[in-house]
């Protein structure tokens, strides 16, 4: 939990979604429970309905109301828009009723009410004493889901990919101390570079020791210095889903290009493997078809047999142009890169779902459920949970679980 890591309060949901009124999720038919905490217990009494977006808000400028703008702050506030279930209350929808695709439309509305809620932020910001001395970094974590109303155009590649349509996002830092303001940065920046940047604009120490990932870039946003970051490892996944046609040969022996990677090194960018759905997708603004009845779209076909891609990403951010042929001695180099960070991995773990984190079993509630006495415990539970996932599967081929559960 948050406040098991570093933070004094939190407040929030732990999934991926839900939502965006009750804060119930389900995961599965008969895996549903509450999803709203404060601190490390369930937030019952906080629950008054309100749309997530707005109640992060608020909470946020509490906390801004009821803290000293002389003593350091840092605030994280992790929206959960915009993401599927696409909610949004009226009034927002009501502005872009010209949009005929229903994805499309509730997608723009949530965005507006994003918009709102960091307008409402920043004037918190201003009127209790902050604004002068603060930094806003403003980030999402990927790119859009077309399916869900999002877009990438005209980047590749959507949510869930290592083309640049999944692994660019819309972002800005905001601030007062900014020495070049109103500029676009075209520097090598990574999530991990947060972590020293933000440390030391807050006047701390960072440990030579800890051999971080992550640099201080604030001269490269703040003054549009060159990044000390010269690349980026976007993934090494050797569990995912393999390239039937990779191989350590068409790796130069460096490599095995079945297994999902990308690296970024200045200009260039190397995939391997199976990089993820990879068409080009328009908006789906003006089209009230379904993106499965592919509406202009331009369709990829895997039946090339490709497994490596090299592309100079600064001059083709589109990913149109393949030259992992042409410049096969840029490829090896960037192959004993990829090597060389996969040397120092943790292993990729991926468990299976273990039914005793049911919310059934932990008063109707996501949260915590596994402790170091687990392996204590007698087979009971574990042969329930395992006869009531049987059940489940039975009862779901028979068609028990349809609509809402």
């Amino acid at each position: 939990m948050p406040t098991q890591r570093g933070f004094d309060t939190f407040f929030g949901s732990l999934l991926g979604s839900g939502d965006y009124y009750s804060h119930y999720k389900c995961d599965s038919p008969g895996m549903c429970g509450y999803d709203l905490h404060e601190g490390e217990e369930a937030a019952w009494e906080q629950d008054h309905g309100i749309y997530s977006t707005i109640m992060y808000t608020q909470k946020a400028i509490n906390i801004l109301a009821s803290h000293s703008p002389k003593r350091p702050i840092f605030l994280y506030l992790a929206y959960q828009a915009v993401h599927s279930p696409l909610q949004v209350p009226a009034r927002y929808l009501e502005r872009y009723k010209s949009i005929p695709n229903l994805h499309r439309r509730k997608y723009a509305a949530m965005v507006s009410c994003l918009d709102e809620a960091v307008r409402n932020l920043t004037r918190a910001l201003k009127q209790y004493g902050y604004y002068d001395n603060m930094v806003m970094v403003y980030s999402s974590d990927n790119g859009g889901q077309p399916m869900a109303g999002g877009s990438n155009w005209p980047l590749r590649g959507s949510k869930g990919t290592l083309w640049e349509g999944g692994i660019r996002a819309v972002g800005f830092v905001h601030s007062p101390l900014l020495v070049k303001k109103g500029t676009r940065s075209r520097a090598l920046i990574h999530i991990t570079d947060w972590y020293p940047t933000l440390v030391m604009l807050g006047e701390g120490t960072l440990d030579e020791n800890q051999n971080l990932d992550g640099y201080d870039v604030w001269e490269a946003i703040s003054e549009g210095r060159p990044s000390p970051r010269l690349d980026i490892l976007h993934n090494i996944d050797p569990i995912y889903t393999k390239a039937k046609n990779g191989s350590w040969k068409a790796g130069y022996g460096i490599w095995n290009t079945a297994i999902q990677a990308a690296l970024r090194v200045g200009d260039w960018k190397l995939l391997t493997g199976v990089p993820g759905y990879s068409d080009w997708i328009p908006p789906q603004t003006f089209s009230k078809l379904l993106l499965a009845n592919r509406w202009h779209n331009e369709r990829v076909n895997w039946d090339r047999g490709k497994s490596m891609w090299l592309f100079n990403i600064t001059a083709d951010p589109y990913e149109r142009v393949d030259l992992s042929q042409r410049y096969p001695h840029v490829v090896k180099k960037m192959l004993i890169r990829l090597l060389r960070y996969n040397k120092t991995a943790v292993p990729c773990r991926y468990p299976p779902k273990d039914y005793r984190s049911n919310p059934q079993y932990n008063g109707g509630v996501w949260g915590p459920w596994y402790t170091n006495d687990d392996e204590d415990e007698d087979d009971n539970l574990l042969s329930y949970d395992l006869e009531q996932m049987k059940s489940w599967k039975k009862a779901k081929r028979r068609g028990k679980f349809k609509g809402k559960t």
